[in-house]
């Protein structure tokens, strides 16, 4: 059988060469599948931005297929060329079964309706709240609206990663779907806990970035290190942190940093911090989990976090300094609570467990 992933951002983490280039969770999602995929004897491919790599280059058992340049195309018709056609013959030529996309966009639409041309299928994945929500979609234009409700309404299944997530689809587009859990890679723990608090995530208004830093003011006597890219619309958001970082001394910030290399920091870190006001499920909160670093966030999903106490929900920035201090003064509560995550992560996201939704899921459009 034979499965496309469409995902324009995933080859800095399939291949290392790219990593210079900026990812989020869902790029790592999607490539972690694909490799899981292709162990399983699928026929496996991906579409991605052309990077200026040779097309049909094959990593890791994963055919990619160059769609367009990032920058691609003049703002008025840059859904007709040559984003739009460029992308159409990378769905050629990958000539897959099923077709995957996730995160929110007129993506969705431009694959649905090339589904619906060729008699295929596909399958879409919810990866932030928003995704369920019309008055809160983070796209930017009301035609990449309606070309994601366009799309999303022919999906053949409809997966998420929380049961919020499950029930607000249902409410507010009518869409049944299933819940699908996230792969996570097998952990680097070799190195000693010399960082107190660890905050990962893309440099956006929404994930609050300026939270953490006073959130460090607030902590004098413990180390922070910061990790985020600039995003495209936020660089001023990116300079202020940089410039503003530089001034709290018992803050590290060190920009963006490779997939690759993102191990051996949620390795070193006592505690995990997120800071945003919305979100999916975190990607990063997987790797901390199975790095044994607990978490204290303002976002729980399906309230996991303080169900399975693997950290601490907090409401207020107040609250999550003391949870960090607790957590961080006390050697024998933390070890308690790194325990309690590593078991979390063993006892319920091992690759067949994880996988079972998305195998099973293929099979089934496949039956259709």
């Amino acid at each position: 059988m034979r499965i496309c992933f469409f995902g324009m951002d995933n080859l800095p983490v399939l291949a290392p060469e790219f990593s210079a280039h900026g990812i989020g969770g869902e790029q790592v999602q999607q490539t972690l599948l694909a490799r899981s995929f292709a162990r399983r004897g699928f026929e496996v491919s991906m579409i991605v931005y052309d990077y200026g790599q040779p097309n049909r280059k094959e990593w890791d058992g994963v055919m990619t297929y160059r769609a367009y340049r990032p920058r691609a195309g003049i703002p008025v018709f840059r859904y007709i060329h040559p984003r739009w056609t460029s992308t159409w013959r990378a769905l050629c030529e990958a000539d897959a079964d099923v077709y995957y996309v996730s995160c929110a966009g007129m993506q969705l639409g431009l694959v649905a309706l090339f589904c619906q041309r060729y008699r295929r299928r596909f399958i879409f994945r919810v990866a932030h709240d928003t995704d369920c929500q019309p008055d809160a979609l983070l796209i930017k234009y009301w035609r990449d609206k309606k070309l994601y409700e366009y799309g999303l309404r022919r999906a053949d299944l409809v997966l998420v990663q929380s049961c919020q997530q499950q029930q607000a689809m249902l409410a507010n587009y009518g869409m049944r779907s299933t819940v699908a859990k996230m792969l996570v890679q097998q952990p680097d723990r070799s190195v000693g806990r010399d960082v107190d608090v660890l905050w990962v995530n893309n440099l956006r208004d929404f994930k609050r970035p300026d939270l953490l830093l006073a959130l460090a003011r607030k902590c004098p006597h413990l180390s922070f290190c910061m990790i985020g890219g600039k995003q495209e619309g936020f660089a001023g958001l990116y300079d202020d942190m940089v410039r503003e970082a530089a001034g709290i001394p018992n803050l590290q910030f060190l920009g963006r940093v490779p997939y690759h290399a993102m191990s051996g920091h949620y390795a070193r870190a006592r505690v995990f911090v997120n800071t945003s006001d919305s979100e999916g499920f975190p990607n990063s909160y997987l790797q901390a989990w199975a790095h044994g670093t607990p978490t204290v966030a303002f976002f729980d999903p399906d309230a996991v976090i303080a169900r399975h106490r693997l950290g601490s929900a907090v409401a207020s920035i107040e609250q999550m300094a003391e949870q960090v201090a607790a957590l961080t003064g006390d050697e024998l509560l933390w070890a308690e609570y790194s325990e309690r995550c590593l078991e979390y992560m063993r006892r319920t996201y091992s690759e067949q467990q994880v996988l079972a939704p998305y195998l099973d899921g293929v099979q089934e459009v496949c039956r259709v």
